[in-house]
Protein backbone atom coordinates (compact mmCIF):
# COMPACT_ATOMS: atom_id res chain seq x y z
CA UNK A 1 0.00 0.00 0.00
CA UNK A 2 1.46 3.31 -1.04
CA UNK A 3 2.07 6.22 1.26
CA UNK A 4 1.00 9.56 1.66
CA UNK A 5 4.26 10.70 0.53
CA UNK A 6 4.41 8.56 -2.82
CA UNK A 7 0.55 9.21 -3.41
CA UNK A 8 1.57 12.72 -3.34
CA UNK A 9 4.63 12.62 -5.37
CA UNK A 10 3.06 10.35 -7.60
CA UNK A 11 0.30 12.62 -8.63
CA UNK A 12 3.02 15.43 -9.53
CA UNK A 13 2.10 17.59 -7.03
CA UNK A 14 5.76 17.56 -6.48
CA UNK A 15 7.36 19.16 -8.47
CA UNK A 16 4.10 20.82 -10.24
CA UNK A 17 2.97 23.00 -7.32
CA UNK A 18 5.67 22.63 -3.96
CA UNK A 19 9.25 20.95 -4.06
CA UNK A 20 9.05 18.93 -1.09
CA UNK A 21 5.94 16.66 -0.24
CA UNK A 22 4.61 18.30 3.24
CA UNK A 23 5.15 16.30 6.38
CA UNK A 24 2.29 15.50 7.78
CA UNK A 25 -0.91 14.15 5.74
CA UNK A 26 -3.81 16.76 6.50
CA UNK A 27 -7.09 15.55 7.27
CA UNK A 28 -9.18 16.60 4.59
CA UNK A 29 -12.91 15.99 4.89
CA UNK A 30 -16.12 16.58 3.13
CA UNK A 31 -19.62 15.65 4.19
CA UNK A 32 -18.12 13.28 6.00
CA UNK A 33 -16.39 11.60 3.34
CA UNK A 34 -12.30 12.06 4.42
CA UNK A 35 -10.09 12.62 1.12
CA UNK A 36 -7.82 9.95 1.08
CA UNK A 37 -4.50 11.23 -1.02
CA UNK A 38 -5.41 10.86 -5.20
CA UNK A 39 -8.83 9.85 -5.05
CA UNK A 40 -11.67 11.34 -7.08
CA UNK A 41 -14.18 13.32 -5.91
CA UNK A 42 -16.86 14.61 -8.53
CA UNK A 43 -17.79 18.92 -8.16
CA UNK A 44 -20.97 17.67 -6.32
CA UNK A 45 -18.84 16.75 -3.33
CA UNK A 46 -17.06 19.19 -3.44
CA UNK A 47 -19.18 22.20 -3.99
CA UNK A 48 -18.93 23.31 -0.32
CA UNK A 49 -15.71 24.14 1.97
CA UNK A 50 -14.15 20.61 3.68
CA UNK A 51 -13.30 20.76 7.32
CA UNK A 52 -9.60 20.10 7.52
CA UNK A 53 -7.07 19.71 10.52
CA UNK A 54 -3.27 19.46 10.28
CA UNK A 55 -0.78 18.60 13.38
CA UNK A 56 -0.34 22.08 14.73
CA UNK A 57 2.05 23.80 17.07
CA UNK A 58 0.73 25.73 19.90
CA UNK A 59 0.71 29.80 19.35
CA UNK A 60 1.93 29.07 15.51
CA UNK A 61 0.42 30.58 12.72
CA UNK A 62 -0.53 28.85 9.60
CA UNK A 63 -1.42 29.44 5.83
CA UNK A 64 -4.00 27.27 4.12
CA UNK A 65 -3.80 26.89 -0.04
CA UNK A 66 -6.13 25.38 -2.27
CA UNK A 67 -4.75 25.13 -5.49
CA UNK A 68 -5.45 23.41 -9.52
CA UNK A 69 -2.69 23.53 -11.31
CA UNK A 70 -4.49 21.59 -14.31
CA UNK A 71 -6.02 24.85 -15.69
CA UNK A 72 -7.59 24.71 -17.84
CA UNK A 73 -6.45 20.91 -18.83
CA UNK A 74 -3.66 18.95 -17.50
CA UNK A 75 -2.50 19.00 -21.00
CA UNK A 76 -2.80 22.55 -21.06
CA UNK A 77 -2.09 24.07 -17.71
CA UNK A 78 -1.56 27.84 -19.21
CA UNK A 79 -3.70 29.23 -16.24
CA UNK A 80 -2.01 26.85 -13.54
CA UNK A 81 -2.67 27.34 -11.17
CA UNK A 82 -5.93 28.50 -10.03
CA UNK A 83 -6.63 29.77 -6.97
CA UNK A 84 -9.24 27.90 -5.34
CA UNK A 85 -9.24 28.72 -1.48
CA UNK A 86 -6.46 31.18 0.65
CA UNK A 87 -7.09 31.51 4.26
CA UNK A 88 -4.04 32.43 6.51
CA UNK A 89 -3.06 33.81 10.23
CA UNK A 90 -5.00 30.92 11.31
CA UNK A 91 -4.25 29.67 14.50
CA UNK A 92 -3.41 26.41 14.94
CA UNK A 93 -5.16 24.26 12.57
CA UNK A 94 -8.65 25.75 13.21
CA UNK A 95 -9.53 27.56 9.71
CA UNK A 96 -12.05 29.38 11.41
CA UNK A 97 -9.59 31.31 12.86
CA UNK A 98 -7.95 32.81 10.18
CA UNK A 99 -8.45 35.21 7.71
CA UNK A 100 -9.51 34.91 4.14
CA UNK A 101 -7.79 36.40 1.05
CA UNK A 102 -9.75 34.13 -1.64
CA UNK A 103 -13.45 32.71 -0.42
CA UNK A 104 -13.53 28.97 -1.18
CA UNK A 105 -14.72 28.12 -5.12
CA UNK A 106 -15.13 24.17 -5.15
CA UNK A 107 -14.04 22.09 -8.19
CA UNK A 108 -15.36 22.82 -11.52
CA UNK A 109 -13.20 21.74 -14.03
CA UNK A 110 -14.49 22.43 -17.95
CA UNK A 111 -16.37 19.56 -19.59
CA UNK A 112 -14.06 17.21 -21.39
CA UNK A 113 -10.47 18.31 -19.47
CA UNK A 114 -10.34 15.07 -17.78
CA UNK A 115 -9.43 15.09 -13.81
CA UNK A 116 -7.54 18.03 -12.77
CA UNK A 117 -5.90 18.10 -8.92
CA UNK A 118 -6.56 19.96 -6.53
CA UNK A 119 -4.07 20.16 -3.91
CA UNK A 120 -4.41 21.78 -0.31
CA UNK A 121 -0.98 22.86 1.11
CA UNK A 122 -0.53 24.29 4.60
CA UNK A 123 2.14 26.34 5.45
CA UNK A 124 3.80 28.03 9.15
CA UNK A 125 3.85 31.53 9.14
CA UNK A 126 6.87 33.54 10.72
CA UNK A 127 4.04 35.23 12.21
CA UNK A 128 0.97 37.57 11.45
CA UNK A 129 1.46 38.12 7.76
CA UNK A 130 -0.97 41.07 6.19
CA UNK A 131 -1.03 40.30 2.37
CA UNK A 132 -1.29 43.03 -0.53
CA UNK A 133 -2.78 41.04 -2.78
CA UNK A 134 -6.77 41.81 -3.60
CA UNK A 135 -9.46 40.13 -1.00
CA UNK A 136 -11.07 37.90 -3.69
CA UNK A 137 -15.06 36.45 -3.41
CA UNK A 138 -17.14 34.09 -4.76
CA UNK A 139 -15.07 35.58 -8.30
CA UNK A 140 -13.45 34.11 -10.96
CA UNK A 141 -11.22 37.17 -11.54
CA UNK A 142 -7.41 37.28 -10.45
CA UNK A 143 -7.33 33.34 -9.55
CA UNK A 144 -5.57 32.20 -12.39
CA UNK A 145 -1.79 31.93 -12.42
CA UNK A 146 -1.69 32.31 -8.80
CA UNK A 147 1.38 30.14 -8.00
CA UNK A 148 1.49 28.35 -4.56
CA UNK A 149 5.71 29.16 -4.43
CA UNK A 150 5.27 32.70 -4.97
CA UNK A 151 3.00 33.31 -1.88
CA UNK A 152 5.31 31.31 0.37
CA UNK A 153 8.22 32.83 -1.26
CA UNK A 154 6.85 36.50 -0.91
CA UNK A 155 5.48 35.67 3.00
CA UNK A 156 8.25 33.76 4.20
CA UNK A 157 6.52 30.48 4.45
CA UNK A 158 7.61 27.49 6.00
CA UNK A 159 7.25 24.22 4.42
CA UNK A 160 4.79 22.58 3.31
CA UNK A 161 3.96 21.77 6.44
CA UNK A 162 0.95 19.72 5.72
CA UNK A 163 -1.47 19.12 2.54
CA UNK A 164 -3.41 17.02 0.85
CA UNK A 165 -5.65 15.97 -2.79
CA UNK A 166 -8.04 14.79 -4.60
CA UNK A 167 -8.92 14.56 -8.58
CA UNK A 168 -12.34 15.89 -9.96
CA UNK A 169 -13.31 15.82 -13.42
CA UNK A 170 -16.52 17.84 -14.98
CA UNK A 171 -19.71 16.96 -13.68
CA UNK A 172 -23.79 18.02 -14.32
CA UNK A 173 -23.17 20.43 -10.66
CA UNK A 174 -20.38 22.81 -12.60
CA UNK A 175 -22.45 24.77 -14.89
CA UNK A 176 -24.50 25.70 -11.73
CA UNK A 177 -21.20 26.76 -10.04
CA UNK A 178 -20.42 28.62 -13.18
CA UNK A 179 -24.15 30.56 -12.45
CA UNK A 180 -23.42 31.48 -8.94
CA UNK A 181 -19.80 33.17 -9.84
CA UNK A 182 -19.34 36.89 -10.41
Amino acid sequence: MASFADKFRDNGCVPDVVDTVPSAQAQVVYNGKEVECGAVFTPTQVQNPPQITWPAESGALYTLIMTDPDAPSRTDNKFAEWRHWLVYNIQGSDVSTGSTLCEYIGSGPPKGTGLHRYIFLVFKQPGSITPDEPRLGLSTKDRNNTKARDFVSKYNLTGPIAGNMYQAEWDDYVPKLYASLN
